[in-house]
């Protein structure tokens, strides 16, 4: 995709580029109690090797902030560096004063403004908080989020807008709100010593447009490298649908250095689930490659039989289980292109324009299967063992055309 990118300051969190022309980084949030270390070490190191490539933990409690370590190091043996960032509301100057093992062992600090206390207490609390990052060298995402407003730029906004003879609407001045309340939060930690490449912003709602909005605007005001998420996004299809209506419209437009797919897991849901959305968003915006891209046939009356679609999901299933080895060995085979098609139609057209396809016979077609290669019919398959002859003919290309790693 060609599309010209927001310039924003470069943020260095834990060895990964945020803003500053850097890729898109993909990053997740864990859902376990961070006291038990070994269940947070296991997803932390599951979502990392599923692609995250940032990793925020909550840290709620002096029992969280005192596993950190522990956490930091267990995902390092099993993973290699993984960043790991710590999510601190109403108590974070505390834990990060009482716990400096675990502000060390943190690659970022994320603190919402609305959360570190009221009045007097807020530019204390938000100041000891700096004090920490500063004295540690550690980036802090300054993340506002509409649930949990800071009230008081909120309450002189509305006052102002009140006294207005063409008040504006409320939903408006939320939005300037929160933007306002992140613009001065990070200047004001700027001013506590807290270098500008050193802070990431963000602004999250839970209502597509609000957050295309809000986002829009905080870029068109800022260079700091900006996060993007929709919070709260739900479960299932409407979470995906609507973390990607939202995020591909920001994105599209150049906004945005980080992202986060925010989704509710279903009971005993695999968490990994957002991290593989926020990859196939940056993905079919031709943002970024992460795994190669299978293309398959949506069936219609010429294809009566679930064969094709059956076919589709094994061969999906076969590159996601190959992909770690793939990746180490094959460098480049993000980049691979397969179709899988159900019939005559468009079956042989969308086969030549992939790496490699095969068009499946649909209704009253002859029962064979053409494979086409690089755009030019390579074979043609029949019988019971399609599947397995398909995906033979699939590592045989890979290891030919992506240049073996030793």
């Amino acid at each position: 995709m060609n599309r010209e990118r927001r310039p924003s300051t470069a943020v260095d969190v834990g060895g990964v580029q945020v803003g500053g022309g850097a890729p898109v980084v993909v990053q997740s949030m864990t859902n376990t109690d961070t006291g038990d270390v070994e269940a947070t070490a296991g997803q932390v190191a599951a979502l990392a090797e599923a692609g995250s490539e940032l990793v925020r933990i909550t840290v709620n409690t002096p029992r969280a902030a005192a596993a950190v370590p522990e956490i930091v190091r267990r995902v390092t043996e099993r993973c290699g560096p993984v960043p790991v960032i710590g999510d601190f509301h109403y108590n974070g100057h505390l834990l990060l004063e009482q716990h400096p093992e675990c502000a060390r062992a943190l690659a970022k600090y994320r603190i919402n403004p609305g959360n570190v206390g009221a009045g007097s207490r807020h530019d204390e609390h938000f100041r000891r908080i700096i004090d920490v990052a500063v004295r540690c060298g550690k980036p802090v995402r300054i993340g506002v989020n509409w649930g949990s407003l800071d009230p008081a730029p909120l309450a002189r906004l509305m006052d102002e807008n009140n006294r207005n003879a063409s008040p504006r609407p409320v939903r408006e001045v939320m939005i300037e709100a929160m933007i306002q309340s992140a613009l001065d939060s990070a200047r004001m930690a700027e001013e506590y010593g807290l270098g500008h490449d050193r802070i990431i912003v963000s602004a999250k709602m839970s209502g597509v447009p609000d957050l295309v909005d809000a986002c829009r605007a905080l870029a068109a005001r800022c260079d700091y490298a900006l996060h993007l998420g929709l919070t709260e996004a739900g479960m299932g299809m409407k979470g995906t649908v609507a973390s990607t209506a939202a995020l591909a419209v920001l994105l599209a437009e150049g906004i945005g250095d980080t992202i986060r797919v925010s989704l509710t897991p279903a009971p005993g849901g695999d968490r990994c689930e957002e991290v593989l959305v926020a990859q196939q968003i940056l993905q079919s915006l031709e943002i970024r490659r992460f795994a190669p891209q299978v293309s398959a046939c949506p069936g219609c009356g010429r294809t009566s039989s679930a064969f094709f679609s059956e076919m589709a999901d094994r061969v999906q299933a076969h590159i996601r289980s190959r992909m770690p080895e793939w990746r180490r060995l094959h460098p480049g085979v993000e980049n691979l292109t397969v179709a899988v098609m159900g019939c005559v139609v468009n079956g042989p057209g969308e086969s030549r324009h992939a790496d490699i396809g095969i068009s499946l016979p649909g209704n009253g077609e002859d029962p064979k299967a053409p494979v086409y290669i690089d755009g030019v019919h390579a074979a043609t398959l029949a019988g019971d063992a399609i599947v397995g002859d398909f995906l033979a003919i699939l590592e045989k290309y890979v290891a030919g055309k992506y240049s073996a790693v030793s």
